[in-house]
């Protein structure tokens, strides 16, 4: 190596050296001076936006009594709700006593509850809904009254799906079997009724389990 290098002319000698500076140049920029300046940038960017950031969070200091008291509003409200829940320690329980609850209301209204059938629990936040779907049979006035007795009972109810079908038969054609004349039926209605439980880490029963063996309807024609 020593010998090539005195075999270079001055000129080539110069030219050597100048690449060398180059490439050592152009090392010490990627190496050195590319990191100093992209962390320079980024202090400066970052003390551009500390008095925005400061800003708003000043903003949300001056809110924090509003915000306590909306959290507490929320809180009450939640509470208020409480006696609205379904009672129950279990998912199961929750089931049963909007079933109770559901079934008082029929049996008021002079409507026949014909099958009961329990869902799956679904997940609300804090809450479960319990559901369960029912068929009941009556007249129309009934079953409307029974609705909007759902709908406003003491307890937080909802009626989620409700199918209508009717009964009728024109006099001449065949009327439907199983009816008893004191209780004539021109309307069934299939409906999903959802209540609200604390949740509970029990798991739910098996869904599409009948609560009660359907009992078989003494239905005669009207």
């Amino acid at each position: 190596m020593r010998n090539y290098w005195h075999r270079l002319s001055k000129r080539e000698r110069g030219l050597v050296l100048l690449t060398g500076l180059i490439i050592f140049a152009f090392i010490a920029k990627y190496a050195a001076v590319t990191p100093f300046l992209e962390r320079r940038e980024w202090v400066k960017t970052q003390l551009e936006s500390q008095p925005q950031l400061l800003q708003k969070n000043l903003r949300y200091l001056g809110q924090k009594d509003a915000l306590l008291a909306a959290l507490e509003a929320a809180r009450a409200q939640i509470k208020g709700q409480e006696p609205k829940l379904l009672t129950g320690d279990t998912a199961s329980v929750s089931a049963s006593d909007l079933q109770d609850t559901v079934q008082a209301m029929a049996a008021r209204e002079g409507t026949q509850v014909i099958t009961t059938r329990v869902l799956n629990p679904e997940p609300a936040g804090s809450f479960s809904k319990i559901g369960i779907q029912m068929e009941i049979g009556g007249q129309i006035q009934q079953l409307v009254n029974l609705i909007r007795g759902i709908e406003t009972s003491p307890k937080l109810l909802v009626v989620d799906e409700l199918n209508v079908r009717s009964l009728f038969r024109p006099v001449g054609l065949p009327q439907p079997q199983g009816l008893p004349q004191a209780v004539a039926q021109n309307l069934r209605i299939s409906l999903t009724v959802l209540g609200f439980a604390r949740a509970q880490p029990a798991g739910p029963p098996p869904a599409g389990s009948p609560t009660s063996p359907p009992k078989p309807s003494a239905e005669k024609p009207a």
